[in-house]
């Protein structure tokens, strides 16, 4: 996809002030605004967007920060990167900063604990909304190559999940050797073979 380089900088760093101002409920409510926002704004394609969070992972640092840099940069450069990490974190940390002096105050309150112990399930169904949502186009294209492929993208998700959960690997130990897993798995695995149309007047040829 071309860059769009017709985003003006004052609204990459207004939209993602804006993000900002919303980003509640942790990662995964940040990370479902500016994935909704890069596709009903034509900034990615859902299969990009996924490669970019893939790609994000692979080095150290604030997953969401990179995601927002590589964002910035795909619009409008190194200039665009300023704008809108800048635009992200401005109305995080002001808000950050009012929260905890006013949290000290109430946060013994019955109300307060009660609302708190509310946000982990419900930040805990967007993460899981959010990863259905960004695995649903994978396994889609997966499928229209052949049933064995997707076969081997749910191996590839489901060991690891497991690999993650059970044995307690680390991310990048997980994100390698689903690399790994991919390049041997995709080279065994054939795509399906694509029917060429056959012209009306030489179907019936021998």
């Amino acid at each position: 996809m071309n860059k769009p380089t017709q985003v003006k900088l004052t609204e990459i760093a207004r939209i993602f002030f804006v993000l900002g101002l919303q980003s509640f409920g942790g990662g995964s409510s940040t990370l479902i605004l500016i994935r909704q926002t890069c596709l009903q704004r034509g900034w990615m394609e859902e299969g990009e967007f996924v490669r970019t969070w893939a790609l994000v992972q692979m080095a150290p640092g604030i997953n969401l920060l990179k995601l927002t840099a590589l964002i910035g940069h795909k619009l409008r450069g190194w200039t665009g990167l300023a704008a809108a990490m800048s635009g992200l974190l401005l109305p995080s940390a002001l808000v950050t900063v009012l929260m905890t002096a006013g949290y000290s105050a109430v946060r013994d309150q019955p109300a307060v604990q009660a609302a708190l112990k509310g946000l982990l399930p419900a930040t805990i169904g967007l993460s899981l909304m959010m990863s259905l949502q960004m695995a649903h186009p994978l396994l889609k294209k997966a499928y229209a190559e052949s049933p064995l492929r997707l076969t081997a993208n749910l191996v590839i998700l489901g060991s690891a999940g497991l690999l993650f959960a059970l044995l307690n690997a680390s991310p990048m130990a997980v994100l390698l050797g689903g690399g790994a897993a991919g390049v041997l798995l995709f080279a065994i695995v054939p795509a399906r073979a694509r029917t060429r149309s056959v012209p009306a007047d030489h179907k019936d040829l021998p």
